[in-house]
């Protein structure tokens, strides 16, 4: 089992950076793959990002491809959204979870943080 907890949302301008992070508890963590969600008011859970546990291979969304990075730590047990070049259209909860598959969809992710808002304005 792993614990998660996410920090470094906040309210920025269009054009502008975050960096989030998100803490995880437990001697497992370098067992799971990690990814990054978020979820807009009115709107669906959508995938964001996601680094595998084995080479640490990254996948992302088209709507963030070029503007966002995701990045492990094994050691320190944290793993990172680094998010560039923000727009209006990337205010959501931001969360981070983990899982046994390499996956997409937010379903196949069995533990997850609390969520940190990210709110851009235009």
């Amino acid at each position: 089992q792993v614990q998660l907890v996410e920090s470094g949302g906040g309210l920025v301008q269009a054009g502008g950076s975050l960096r989030l992070s998100c803490a995880a508890s437990g001697r497992t963590f370098s067992d799971y793959n990690m990814g990054w969600f978020r979820q807009a008011p009115g709107k669906e859970r959508e995938f964001v990002a996601r680094i595998s546990r084995s080479d640490g291979s990254t996948y992302y969304a088209d709507s963030v491809k070029g503007r966002f990075t995701i990045s492990r730590n094994n050691a320190e047990n944290t793993v990172y959204l680094q998010m560039n070049s923000l727009k209006p259209g990337d205010t959501a909860v931001y969360s981070c979870a983990a899982g046994l598959r390499v996956d997409t969809r937010w379903r196949e992710y069995a533990y997850w943080g609390q969520g940190t808002q990210v709110t851009v304005s235009s």
